[in-house]
C-alpha cells in the first residue's frame, strides 16, 4: 500500500512556494495505490463512497480513495464506470483528472510525482487538460472557467479551449444539471476575478446557454468589478449581474434555473424590481415607497444589502438611504396604533408616522432643491 496526497492541496502548496497569494489549509485528498477495500477495512477505515471505494481515516476523518480508472458509458457526468484494483497505478489514476496542475501527487517524503507536466504549466501559468478524457465530463468546462477566476493570471491553453468549445457545440454540456452548474459558478462569482470566469464561459459558448446577460456589457462588467472591490458577498454579486436582465421575472428565473437558494432568487427579483424606485428615492415620500416595497420592516438586512448594491450600481452615496431604513424600522407602530380610536385608520397612521420620521433626514436636500427651483443661490 502506497499513500499519496493529490490534487488541489499539492497545486496550492506549489503555488504558495512560488509566491502566489493562495490561502493555506483546506482538505487534503489522498489516493491509495496497491490496496483493496478489505485491507482498508482491516486498518480501521470507514467506507463512504457510493460509486467507488472512498474511506474515512479512523483518526483524521479525511477521505482516502483507492486508485481507480474510469470508462465513459453515457452522456453527461454520471455516465461513467469506475474500475479499481491493486494493479491500478498512480499515473493511471492521475490521468483521469481534469487539468495538469491538478494531476500531481506527493508522497510522504514530500517528493512530487508529476507525470503530465503540471509543474511546468504552473510555472507558465497555463490551464491545460490532461488528456482527451477531459471531454467526457462537462463539469470540467465549469471547473476550468472557475479556475481562471481563482488563478487570475493563468491562461487557458488554446487546445483546452478548443475542446471546451467542441463539448458545448456537440451537446455534451447540455447534460449539466443545475446543482452542479451552481456549485461551480457560485465559487467563480465569489472569487477575486469573476469576469475571468465569465470570459472563459463566453469564449466556449456556454455562457449564453446559462445566462441572458450579455457577457460583454461594459456596464455589467464595471459593476461586477466594483462589487468585488467593495467585497460584496456572493449573493450581491450574482444579483447585480442579473440586474442587467430585461425585467424582474427574467432575473428571478435566471437564478431559479440554477436552483440557487430561494433567498437569492428573491433578492434577484426584488432588486431588479426596485431599480426605478431607487432612482426616484430623493425625498421622504419616495424613499418611503422604496422601503415599503423592499419590505424593509421584515427584511432589514436584505434592504441594507440592496442599498449597498445600489451604491455599486449607481455610484451614488447611499448613507442617507441607509439611515432612512433605520428610521423607517425604528418607528413604534404599537404606540401609533394605540393612539388611534378608529382601527381602520391604523395602517395609514403608521405609514404617516414613518414618512414623518424620514422628513428631517431629507429636509435639507428638499430645501436646497426648492431654492434651486426658485432661482435662489
Amino acid at each position: 500500500m502506497q499513500i499519496y496526497t493529490v490534487g488541489g492541496y499539492v497545486r496550492d502548496m506549489l503555488l504558495r512556494q512560488a509566491g502566489h497569494d493562495v490561502p493555506a489549509g483546506g482538505d487534503r485528498d489522498w489516493v491509495v495505490v496497491g490496496s483493496t477495500p478489505e485491507e482498508m477495512l482491516e486498518k480501521g477505515f470507514t467506507p463512504v463512497g457510493a460509486d467507488f471505494p472512498v474511506f474515512l481515516h479512523p483518526k483524521t476523518h479525511e477521505e482516502y480513495a483507492l486508485a481507480r480508472t474510469e470508462r465513459k458509458t453515457a452522456r453527461g457526468y454520471h455516465g461513467f464506470v469506475f474500475h479499481t484494483d491493486p494493479g491500478v497505478t498512480l499515473e493511471e489514476d492521475l490521468k483521469r483528472r481534469d487539468l495538469t496542475i491538478n494531476a500531481m501527487a506527493m508522497d510522504d517524503s514530500g517528493r512530487i510525482v508529476d507525470p503530465y507536466g503540471g509543474m511546468e504549466d504552473l510555472r507558465n501559468h497555463v490551464l491545460r487538460h490532461v488528456s482527451e478524457a477531459f471531454s467526457e465530463d462537462p463539469v470540467r468546462i465549469l471547473r476550468v472557467a472557475r479556475f481562471s477566476a481563482k488563478l487570475c493570471d493563468f491562461r487557458i491553453a488554446e487546445e483546452t479551449m478548443a475542446l471546451m468549445t467542441l463539448m458545448v457545440e456537440n451537446g455534451e454540456a447540455d447534460a449539466l444539471v443545475p446543482e452542479r452548474i451552481w456549485a461551480e459558478v457560485s465559487r467563480g462569482f465569489a472569487s477575486r476575478h469573476p469576469l475571468n470566469m465569465i470570459d472563459a464561459l463566453s469564449r466556449c459558448g456556454l455562457w449564453t446557454k446559462l445566462f441572458p446577460v450579455d457577457p460583454d456589457n461594459s456596464a455589467m462588467r464595471e459593476v461586477l468589478s466594483k462589487a468585488v472591490s467593495e467585497d460584496l458577498c456572493l449573493d450581491a454579486r450574482f444579483a447585480l449581474m442579473t440586474a442587467f436582465c430585461r425585467n424582474a421575472e427574467e432575473a428571478q428565473q435566471t437564478a431559479a434555473n440554477l436552483r440557487t437558494p430561494v433567498a437569492l432568487q428573491q433578492l434577484c427579483s426584488c432588486f431588479r424590481t426596485l431599480l426605478p424606485l431607487f432612482a426616484e428615492a430623493v425625498d421622504a415620500q419616495t424613499a418611503g415607497a422604496l422601503l415599503e416595497r423592499g419590505d424593509a420592516l421584515r427584511r432589514p438586512e436584505r434592504m441594507a444589502l440592496m442599498i449597498r448594491m445600489w451604491e455599486v450600481l449607481s455610484q451614488k452615496n447611499v448613507e442617507k438611504l441607509l439611515k432612512a431604513s433605520e428610521l423607517w424600522c425604528g418607528v413604534n407602530a404599537g404606540a401609533v396604533a394605540k393612539a388611534q380610536t378608529n382601527p381602520r385608520l391604523i395602517p395609514a397612521a403608521v405609514r404617516a408616522a414613518r414618512i414623518e420620521a424620514l422628513q428631517p433626514l431629507f429636509a435639507a436636500s428638499e430645501k436646497a432643491g426648492n431654492h434651486g427651483h426658485d432661482g435662489s443661490q
